[in-house]
């Protein structure tokens, strides 16, 4: 397959000392035009600068060059070649121009999946880091990019899987929560930038509207008991996962036999509605720009009560 080259870009109005100040905070902890958490975020082994390698999802990069407020290169890491590079340059005194340039020859598998798939992913992100520039910049995104169907399976089936740990060591409520358990079991994910860090919002996990049994900082306790089981389950979110954990007993011949045909299939259906929930959240959130313009309307917004003295 020939060389492929694949430019966008947009004008912005805004000066380009504002955009470039944006593109300096790429990979950063708050990074406010990467499209998390709808994608894998920008991760480096180090701040931005040349010689931080690192990437996004599977695709590995480092940075070739970085002029500050005006352009930075990644070049692709074997066996993947080529560069992609985003700069910005003024056209005026309120207005700039951001360009995004992908210069790769696809070899191998990538020969097929780069025009079928790779390519549409591609232009979404992009064009969505260029939504959050504007959002940012002028405090708006006139056109907004939409997904495609593609691009929206692939998310789907893309999505991380859940991770299986043992029982956190924060989760004290499900670790008391049953005596002398005969099944146990958690999962785990990642919580993603923006995702929501109270657990109660992640009750969604089990759709049905199990009773809350206790709550001790970021864990939650429900009782599930079902058909004789003495069963709970604790949704933890400790600031860098939320995890799903499982205590059961079965006391009775009917427990036991429910359990018997049930615990085959509860790890699938454990990790299926937590990786679900997870993704469904993760869409939900407000993207990087709109928690950006959001924090900045936050911090210039007057007090919402008047003071009498």
């Amino acid at each position: 397959m020939s060389a492929v080259l694949n430019e966008h870009e947009r004008v912005i109005k805004a000066p380009a000392e504002v955009v470039g100040a944006l593109l300096d905070r790429l990979s950063a902890d708050d990074d406010p035009i990467f499209p998390t958490p709808a994608w894998e975020g920008m991760i480096f082994d180090r701040p931005l600068g040349v010689g931080a390698t690192g990437g996004h999802g599977p695709v590995r990069y480092s940075v070739r060059e970085y002029e500050p407020g005006h352009r930075v290169r990644f070049d692709f890491t074997p066996p993947d070649n080529g560069f992609h590079e985003l700069s910005v340059e003024p056209i005026g005194e309120r207005r700039c121009r951001v360009r995004h340039v992908l210069r790769t020859r696809p070899e191998g598998m990538n020969r097929v999946l780069w025009p079928t798939l790779i390519r549409p992913l591609h232009n979404t992100i992009i064009e969505e880091v260029f939504d959050n520039i504007e959002r940012v910049a002028t405090g708006g995104c006139a056109r907004p990019v939409r997904w495609s169907p593609l691009v929206r399976l692939y998310n789907r089936l893309a999505w991380a899987r859940p991770e299986t740990v043992g029982a956190p060591e924060a989760a004290t409520l499900i670790r008391s929560a049953i005596d002398r358990p005969g099944y146990e079991d958690a999962y785990r994910m990642p919580l993603l930038p923006g995702q929501p860090r109270d657990p109660e919002a992640w009750t969604g996990i089990l759709r049905d509207a199990f009773p809350v049994l206790a709550r001790e900082g970021g864990e939650l306790l429900l009782d599930v008991d079902t058909a004789g089981l003495t069963a709970r389950a604790s949704i933890l979110v400790d600031g860098r996962h939320v995890t799903l954990s499982t205590a059961v007993r079965a006391d009775t011949l009917r427990a036991r036999v429910y359990w018997g045909a049930v615990r085959r299939v509860h790890p699938f259906m454990a990790r299926t509605m937590l990786r679900r929930t997870h993704r469904r959240l993760a869409l939900a959130t407000p993207n990087a720009g709109e928690r950006e313009l959001a924090r900045r309307r936050s911090a210039v917004s007057p007090p919402s009560h008047l003071v009498s003295g």
